[in-house]
């Protein structure tokens, strides 16, 4: 069967046949004719089976366009999954006008989500907690409402969510439509299913395998600020015919494919934002070899399949298992072999431990290769590149300039070989083993790690600070970071009114300057510009190339700082830590005073 066949509306199936879908899932093709009937639906399937999409464009196609109120309520168990599955949501709705869908889950700030609700939703994705504020406070009515899901239901009863779900539905309109997908059917679940489905149909899809097991899966633990020079290693570490690398968003893949190509890999990038001829001639380009890899956003690679995709690397980890599998599945088809690796920061390891669980496989930790495997690796292939040129190529007139040359130079043929294979490897080196230090694995800062049990703010319901950082308590300032050796204050044009971050800052100096970022000092953000103290023996060259990087779409512009703020754009915070640790002789950070 392909969707065409599935009595979509033109729009919604335009937008599945760009994204790459060409046959259902088996979960698709048994959910989507019966939720699109209007029926009730109560789905078991394993995660990487295609759920989003089982139930995303059944309803999309039931919507009423001309209703600005909610009538469709995703409930997901964690913000990560909420924000997935509303991703997915406005990906199937490109084509359709004047559509909104709105994610709600705990830490975001609820002034921009009460903006958003006024505004208005057809579709909300939300986790319970969050939902449960909002239809307390008012500010989410559910009158219209035409569908709800439960995605994910047996996680969220082990969340323990399962009160606040049975409130939820309890508060939905009675003659709405209900749609409930879990993995395993415990008692509780198959209660909730008797209560609230009328005359459901059962979808039951059976799973030997989540993952293709001819991939290899390894992951690397890695802080943000180490993920391009970790991904530059093991595009050259690896073995590999082409690869694909996956991010969050459609910036970043813009992002990364221009420093790639700026280092020499024939890249491309794949998004959202891709009109399909682009999208066909990229992957064209990739199976003709013009290509080795491809940068891409989840949605933009679903159904891409190309042979000659050999390492799938996950330089943002998915939010949720189902996308993972989708991601590594680019690789490894109809029985070929495949590499997977997973890029991981400590604050992430639920996450990875999540995936491990649902695809039922260890990922195996690795090390990044080092500088002598990378310097052995150029070296070999310089030598394939050299045996082949001699077999292949007519030398004839080069090896009279050779002798022409050895004579008047007065030269060996061993001092001529030297000379020339120098000149023919400068613009990428072979003796390189120093200038790849080791890549330290960061300090473990997981909460669930420390306190030996589930962070109790991982399912997506963190409670909502009150009041501003300075008026928290009688907390002790953080001591500013004693500098040792000559240091400079650097103003670099971009500051809070840009979303910048420090640890944006920082992550680009040490990037693009390759300065460790141990020796980046204090930073200070400042309304339209940010100030930021950098070792003053920085070459002439890398303070050029740092004037021309971009941080949040913003060129750095860097230059020293003369002269103090004007008035009123007082710092939001100052950085007194930068890197893994602080710099030997920094003052010891007072002890903070615990929160209730």
């Amino acid at each position: 069967m392909s969707f065409s066949q599935l009595a979509l509306p033109e729009p919604i199936l335009r937008a599945v046949l760009e994204l790459g879908y060409e046959h259902p899932s088996p979960i698709q093709e048994a959910a989507i004719p019966k939720l699109l009937a209007g029926e009730d639906l109560l789905g078991q399937a394993q995660t990487g089976t295609g759920k989003t999409a089982a139930f995303a464009l059944p309803l999309l196609a039931r919507l009423d366009p001309a209703q600005n109120d909610p009538q469709i309520l995703v409930l997901a168990p964690t913000r990560e999954l909420a924000i997935q599955v509303a991703e997915a949501f406005q990906a199937y709705a490109r084509y359709m006008p004047a559509f909104h869908v709105l994610p709600l889950y705990g830490g975001q700030n609820y002034t921009t989500q009460l903006k958003a609700l006024k505004r208005g939703s057809q579709v909300i994705v939300g986790t319970p907690g969050r939902i449960m504020d909002h239809l307390d406070r008012g500010t989410l009515v559910l009158d219209r409402l035409r569908a709800i899901v439960l995605d994910e239901a047996d996680e969220m009863l082990r969340m323990g969510f399962i009160d606040d779900v049975q409130t939820i539905m309890d508060a939905t309109p009675p003659g709405r439509q209900v749609a409930m997908f879990s993995a395993t059917m415990p008692n509780q679940i198959r209660a909730i299913a008797q209560k609230h489905l009328k005359n459901a149909s059962e979808v039951k899809i059976e799973s030997k395998t989540s993952t293709v097991e001819r991939i290899q899966q390894r992951y690397v633990m890695l802080d943000n600020n180490q993920k391009l020079d970790a991904l530059t290693r093991i595009l050259e570490g690896e073995e590999y015919d082409a690869s694909i690398i996956f991010v969050r968003t459609k910036s970043a893949t813009e992002e990364i494919a221009e420093k790639l190509g700026a280092r020499g890999y024939a890249v491309a990038c794949l998004n959202g934002d891709m009109n399909q001829a682009h999208r066909e001639q990229t992957i064209r380009r990739l199976k003709a070899d013009q290509l080795d890899v491809i940068v891409a956003t989840d949605v933009a690679a679903r159904g891409l399949d190309v042979e000659r995709i050999s390492l799938v690397i996950n330089y943002d980890i998915p939010y949720d298992s189902e996308a993972y599998v989708h991601r590594i599945g680019r690789t490894g088809r109809a029985g070929r072999e495949g590499k997977a690796i997973l890029f991981v920061s400590p604050r992430e390891r639920r996450l990875l431990r999540t995936i491990e669980h649902a695809t039922r496989q260890p990922i195996e930790k690795m090390s990044l290769p080092t500088g002598q495997v990378i310097e052995q690796r150029r070296i070999e292939a310089f030598r394939a590149q050299l045996a082949q040129t001699i077999e292949a190529k007519n030398l004839s007139f080069f090896m009279d300039l050779v002798n022409d040359w050895r004579e008047k130079l007065e030269t060996t043929d061993i001092d001529m070989a030297a000379a020339l294979l120098y000149l023919a490897q400068k613009d990428q080196p072979l003796n390189v083993a120093s200038q790849f230090p080791e890549i330290r694995e960061p300090h473990s800062r997981d909460r669930d790690d420390r306190a030996g049990g589930r962070d109790k703010f991982a399912r997506g319901d963190r409670p909502e600070r009150s009041g501003d950082r300075a008026e928290r308590g009688d907390r002790p300032p953080r001591p500013r970071r004693e500098l040792k050796g000559d240091y400079t204050n650097y103003r670099i044009e971009v500051g809070k009114e840009h979303g910048v971050r420090a640890g944006d800052i920082v992550g680009a100096i040490a990037n693009e300057a390759n300065i460790d970022s141990q020796f980046i000092g204090n930073i200070k953000l400042f309304d339209h510009f940010s100030t930021v103290e950098l070792p003053a023996n920085i070459p002439a060259e890398v303070m050029q190339h740092l004037k021309k990087v971009y941080v949040r779409k913003q060129k750095l512009n860097i230059t020293v700082d003369t002269g103090s703020p004007a008035a009123g754009s007082a710092p939001r915070r100052e950085r007194s830590e930068a890197g893994p640790g602080p710099r030997p002789g920094a003052a010891p950070r007072a002890p903070r005073k615990p929160r209730d």
